[in-house]
């Protein structure tokens, strides 16, 4: 009768045995995969979907049009490097004292752990496609190298090597070139090309087609999978095709306004102008179309990768991410570039799908690095202590739920600020705002024309301002980063 029983016990464990296994499996099916794309320099005034009524991005709208489009998100800091360091890490530039071409790793130390590293860590293949962090565009791109990668963050990396400003085809310098005597040039620096040949000769064209063969290569194990597009980073480089929707002669340049940097301190002139750069109206318009076409390129790509998620039947079961690292100015107060503290420059698009969860437009203030423990909290994962940022996913559930009452950005160094509430945007320069203000209110003005800093009118909004500043930075600076502030490290 023991022998009898035994026999049936084990058969009895030997007949779970499967059904565990399947168990496992399921649980594995259940994990997330995570699709995060950030495009370069792409202003949330160059979407469709946010306002532009002529640059067309019918890919990143109809993802728009399935997830939670975030109508107020803010970059961090308006350059690449600190940008991507903050998204990354979840720490603010302040926090982490990370205000150059950098991983951001660097100040953090080798104890941090990134937004990446975080889903690595339990179980998911992670991987990069072009710039994430940090690199130089176009001359990490050119080479085709990691540039200021972290290693630590990825399973795999992949560099998507492309031509850039050397592409062949129809080349203009709209900078620094009043006489049209250069045809192009490389760097930092507004070179156009009309290229030749199709998407895959460039960087872009490459990403998709590398983020497309991962998808389907990982699409049964969960994966993190982090798409860098570099457009539209100068330079604006692009098939010739997607120039065509962009006539030059029909570009509108912003209004510009007589005596505009009167009321703006030095330091808030930007540092690529139309003065500076020696634009004519002409070279200003084709700047514009340039943008325009490098938008429409990067968004045929982000198209590509959304069509293979549906046709390997991963909608169902993938967290997809669009964003950028920071604005760009295309002439508003005949600004050109980023850097700047001004709407154009450090408002971003950004938008979330997540399977289950109805589509909708949340006004809520938002931040980059509110980026890691909301997809941290989605996919089920315990985000490390300290992180910064805030959980967005209560707003996808209901988009009118209020996360945050004021976005926080800095620039020059950490030492110059933004605090943009519902009605107001205050620009400090200086922590003690020595170098100068400006206080625009965004109800009224909302391109931002008229500086009410200095205006005694408004005396006590600056200084609620500035409270609201002190207090952030302090809020900021306690963290268990070991930073010494004194020393400026």
């Amino acid at each position: 009768m023991k022998n009898t029983f035994t026999i049936l016990s084990l058969l009895f464990i030997c007949a779970l045995l499967p059904l565990k296994a399947q168990n496992l499996k399921n649980d594995a099916k259940k994990k997330m995969n995570v699709l995060f794309i950030i495009a370069d320099d792409l202003t949330a005034t160059a979407v469709s979907s946010y306002e532009n009524k002529v640059c067309k991005t019918p890919y990143i709208d109809q993802l728009a049009q399935e997830g939670t489009l975030y109508s107020r998100a803010y970059s961090q800091y308006p350059v690449c490097g600190p940008s991507r360091a903050s998204l990354m890490f979840g720490y603010y530039p302040n926090a982490t004292q990370t205000y150059g071409y950098v991983s951001g790793r660097e100040n953090v130390g080798n104890d941090k752990i990134s937004f990446a590293q975080l889903f690595k860590n339990n179980g998911y293949y992670t991987a990069r496609v072009s710039k994430i962090y940090h690199m130089g565009v176009p001359i990490d791109i050119e080479k085709g190298s990691n540039g200021k990668d972290d290693e630590a963050s990825w399973t795999e990396r992949f560099n998507s090597q492309g031509p850039e400003w050397q592409a062949k085809g129809e080349a203009e310098l709209v900078q620094n070139n009043p006489y049209n005597t250069i045809e192009r040039k490389g760097g930092n620096v507004m070179t156009t090309v009309k290229a030749d040949g199709d998407d895959l000769v460039h960087s872009d064209g490459k990403t998709a087609h590398k983020a497309i063969e991962l998808i389907k290569k990982h699409k049964k194990a969960p994966f993190f999978l982090a798409v860098g597009l570099v457009r539209p980073h100068v330079p604006f480089v692009a098939p010739k095709k997607y120039f065509e929707p962009y006539p030059y002669q029909q570009m509108v340049v912003p209004p510009q306004v007589e005596n505009d940097w009167d009321d703006i301190p030095a330091r808030g002139i930007n540092y690529v102008t139309s003065v500076n750069a020696k634009m004519s109206t002409e070279q200003e318009q084709k700047a514009i179309a340039a943008y325009y076409a490098s938008v429409s390129f990067m968004d045929a790509q982000v198209g590509k990768i959304l069509k293979t998620l549906e046709e390997e039947n991963l909608e169902d079961n993938t967290i997809v991410i669009f964003t950028s690292d920071h604005g760009f100015h295309l002439g508003e107060h005949r600004f050109w570039m980023k850097v700047s503290l001004h709407e154009e420059s450090v408002r971003v698009p950004m938008i979330i799908k997540v399977p289950g969860k109805a589509p909708g437009v949340c006004h809520s203030f938002a931040e980059l690095l509110d980026l890691y423990p909301t997809v941290a909290s989605l996919a089920g994962l315990k985000a490390p202590e300290g992180l910064q940022g805030k959980d967005l996913s209560p707003s996808l559930t209901n988009p009118e739920v209020e996360i945050r009452d004021y976005a926080f950005s800095t620039t020059q160094g950490g030492d110059t600020f933004l605090i943009r509430t519902d009605k107001w945007a205050y620009i400090q320069y200086g922590e003690d705002a020595s170098k100068g203000m400006e206080l625009f209110d965004m109800e009224y003005d909302e391109k931002q024309y008229n500086n009410l800093a200095y205006n005694p009118q408004f005396k006590t909004i600056v200084q609620e301002m500035q409270h609201k500043l002190k207090e952030k930075l302090k809020a900021v600076r306690t963290n268990d980063l070991n930073i010494n502030y004194a020393k400026g490290k």
